[in-house]
């Protein structure tokens, strides 16, 4: 089995069977339920039928929480959905891995869709608006934890002033299973996640000096600037987990730099994204080590002679469910590298 994938199915066996995590008993919604979501009040009438998870991390935990009868249509996918997940996935329609059409949704009749980045549901989304969705009656709900600011940004994704707290996801689960009445359901995933973030920090190595990570999502080319992520994204949140520092200081969600300014900034460890949606040969992550080893001037960098490369979901990349998967993924290798105890 894939190194990567194996680590994926049994961090999220553990999560599917909630070892260490207690029972949860929640009340159930009553309707009509508002929510404050980004700057607006979305009211709910009743529990959704007919949901779209637009985004991999929207539709994930839509599947976590058991909700595939209720849902009728996914899309934006950047990685293959959890292991799992795979077999409750199987029974939703896979509108696109890519943007959908604001049409192609509608489509599938919805009446409820939810969000995992602005791009796909904000000002200058490619997909619509939320206003779009509110003139035929669709309440909507975008990720709390991508709800960014976006003046003077260079992309959609806006910057980040302060690190990502993992609070907005678990608010972010807490709301939508209230949303869909299975408060149990959420809470009993939320403790699961909590449990897990606990026994990360306090397995991260106490050593005076902090390892140094830059993360790399991907690049179009060799000679592009390479997608990183930024100081206060999910990997400052994994960096912060795993006690070291991100080499990568800017507020942006998604910086680009090039390799010269990658090669000083010197990171003691270099993490590459292993991506699923093949929209760039260097999504691929055995591409990016490639690369950091042939190179003539990358492949002088000491975190790639002493060969300190490890394989992440690129997923996890984002603040998503994915993310303490994502940190466990980078811990057990570092561990298997010596890199730490």
């Amino acid at each position: 089995m894939n190194p990567l994938k194996s680590l994926l199915t049994v961090a999220g066996l553990l999560a599917m069977i909630g070892l260490g995590a207690p029972p949860s008993f929640a009340d159930p919604t009553r309707y009509p339920l508002t929510v404050e979501n980004c700057g607006t009040q979305v009211t709910f009438r009743k529990a959704p039928a007919r949901a779209i998870g637009l985004g991999q991390n929207s539709a994930e935990i839509l599947l976590l929480l058991g909700l595939e009868d209720r849902m009728v249509g996914t899309a934006f996918w950047p990685s293959a959905v959890l292991p799992q997940l795979a077999e409750a996935n199987a029974k939703v329609k896979l509108l696109t891995v890519e943007f959908p059409t604001f049409e192609s949704i509608l489509a599938e009749d919805p009446d409820f869709v939810a969000a995992a980045l602005p791009s796909l549901l904000g000002p200058n989304s490619k997909v619509a608006k939320r206003g779009d969705f509110d003139k035929v009656g669709v309440p909507t709900y975008l990720s709390p934890s991508t709800c960014l600011d976006t003046q003077g940004a260079k992309d959609v994704y806006g910057s980040r002033a302060q690190l990502w707290n993992i609070d907005l996801l678990y608010r972010e689960i807490d709301e939508l299973s209230r949303i869909f009445d299975v408060a149990d359901r959420g809470q009993k995933l939320i403790a699961d996640f909590k449990a897990r973030e606990t026994a990360l920090r306090a397995a991260a190595p106490k050593a005076d000096r902090k390892l140094s990570y830059v993360f790399w999502f991907s690049s179009p080319s060799p000679s592009a600037d390479a997608y990183l992520g930024g100081k206060n994204g999910a990997s400052g949140f994994i960096v912060d987990l795993l006690g070291g520092t991100n080499a990568i200081t800017t507020e942006a969600e998604w910086p680009t730099l090039g390799w010269e300014g990658i090669i000083a900034a010197n990171p003691d460890v270099i993490v590459v994204a292993s991506l699923d949606r093949n929209r760039w040969d260097l999504d691929r992550s055995e591409a990016k080590i490639k690369f950091l080893t042939t190179d003539p001037a990358v492949s002088q960098m000491p975190a790639v002679k002493n060969k300190a490369m490890v394989v992440m979901d690129g997923q996890a990349m984002n603040p998503t469910v994915r993310t303490l998967y994502g940190a466990e993924q980078v811990a057990g290798q570092l561990k298997t590298l010596g890199l730490v105890k």
